[in-house]
């Protein structure tokens, strides 16, 4: 797979998790963030569960169960963080827009190259930081640059998008590793709707939030978590899986911080969140970051090739 298809790839599930957070968001009228978890990945690990076995055919592995086993470790690293970003993210958005929501969770686009060499000593391309720093000043303009006062959801969202930085890199590194983003990705969504129920009985029990919701309170909910468990669950995160394959996690981050981009365009649309002249401004940084991305890199290795 080229580049471009990757970074193509990268993009489309930006766009697919910008229109989950408003699936998110408005599901918790009816359920609990942990159950919302739950059932979304339960199903969007059953819908890619098949796709995964064909992976490890068309690899000719015979001993399914022995290669999971092998990598078992890694594969549960990069659940638990999913995980982790996934609840602080649900649970944050009971309490801020999915604007402000969008913005706060693209954190990840700096915290990422600054955890790759501050902890992982790996050396970044420069042009790195002028792209992420323009996708996070582009992603603060959408948000209309009001973010002075932060409430308790907005802090869950910024510990959300340190576990989605070091899923990010788990991603990536995982990836390439077992050679396997199809079964990497279908076992995280099982882990994470392992972990979510757990969540969801210690809640229930404590009164923390979570109770048993009524059949027309799960009726009431069923669209969001159809489209968040087969398209921003099942289909978006392993476009991430694949696309990470051939692409640096730093530029992986960039790119799929456009989900705060479509995150305010849906936001707009389906919820009447509305983008201030700002927020225009911010669409067209965040178009220049990808193309830093997508284009300085290639120009570099021609140049390299000549």
């Amino acid at each position: 797979m080229s580049r471009t298809t990757a970074n193509f790839l990268l993009l489309l599930a930006g766009a697919i998790w910008g229109m989950g957070f408003v699936a998110q968001q408005t599901a918790m009228d009816d359920i609990g963030p942990m159950l919302f978890i739950a059932m979304r990945f339960m199903l969007a690990g059953f819908a890619v569960a098949p796709f995964a076995y064909m992976e490890m055919k068309r690899k000719n592995i015979t001993d399914m169960s022995g290669e999971i086993l092998r990598f078992k470790g890694s594969f549960f690293m990069v659940g638990l963080a999913f995980f982790l970003g996934m609840a602080f993210q649900q649970v944050g958005l009971i309490g801020t827009s999915v604007t402000n929501a969008g913005f706060l969770t693209a954190l990840y686009v700096i915290l990422v190259p600054i955890i790759m060499i501050s902890v992982l000593r790996v050396s970044q391309p420069f042009i790195i930081w002028p792209a992420s720093i323009l996708a996070l000043v582009g992603i603060y303009l959408l948000s209309g640059g009001n973010l002075a006062s932060l409430n308790s959801g907005d802090i869950l969202i910024i510990i959300c998008a340190l576990f989605w930085a070091g899923h990010v890199i788990l991603t990536g590194r995982v990836g390439q590793k077992t050679d396997l983003p199809v079964t990497m990705a279908t076992l995280q969504f099982f882990v994470t709707s392992f972990l979510a129920f757990i969540s969801f009985a210690i809640a229930s029990i404590f009164g923390l939030g979570e109770s048993i919701p009524s059949l027309t309170q799960l009726s009431g909910a069923v669209p969001e978590i159809l489209y968040a468990g087969l398209f921003a669950g099942g289909l978006g995160f392993t476009l991430q899986a694949v696309g990470q394959r051939y692409t640096s996690e730093s530029a992986a981050a960039v790119l799929i911080s456009t989900e705060s981009l479509f995150a305010a365009m849906f936001g707009a649309f389906f919820l009447g969140e509305r983008l201030l002249n700002l927020g225009y401004v911010g669409c067209g940084l965040i178009f220049v970051a990808i193309l830093m991305v997508e284009l300085m890199p290639r120009k570099a290795e021609t140049k390299a090739s000549q």
